[in-house]
């Protein structure tokens, strides 16, 4: 019996690292998936209605219960992974942007997720799960620091 080759199909998402002030240091939020085992950062699917941006402040929001604002952008990632269930590739392209913290709290965390908290950026850099995700914190570490982006005062 021949089976069918895999489909190809692309999927467009985006996300972001959500930061605040706190002390001398600076927190990012992070979500956690597959049973707590996965730090990540948030990000979902841009919906046809959507610009990046607007899905990267939905998706930080829908995720981590935080709302935050574009300060600046991060690039793009973009990986590869096979659906079984629809026998197809996917090639997954995130689009990351630097977001400051402006209110919510991440006890309002998604069901979609296990869980969402805030860490200090080095910490959270050790925490992750995906070199992706290490390289966009340490860009977003540069921009904050380059900038002196005043965050939340």
């Amino acid at each position: 019996m021949m089976t069918r080759p895999a489909a190809i199909k692309y999927l467009r998402s985006a996300g972001g690292v959500i930061s605040r002030k706190a002390g001398e240091g600076i927190e990012i939020a992070l979500i956690a998936t597959k049973n707590s085992t996965v730090w990540t950062l948030p990000k979902g699917i841009i919906n046809r209605d959507e610009t990046q941006e607007m899905a990267a402040i939905r998706e930080i929001n829908e995720e981590t219960g935080l709302l935050g604002d574009i300060i600046d952008s991060l690039g793009e990632k973009s990986y590869w992974f096979y659906l079984k269930d629809e026998n197809a590739k996917c090639k997954k392209t995130v689009t990351y942007f630097l977001l400051r913290y402006i209110s919510g709290d991440t006890a309002d965390f998604s069901i979609e997720v296990d869980n969402a908290g805030w860490f200090p950026i080095e910490k959270a850099l050790q925490m992750l799960s995906y070199r992706s995700d290490r390289e966009i914190v340490t860009l977003a570490m540069e921009k904050l620091e380059q900038n002196g982006k005043d965050i939340n005062t």
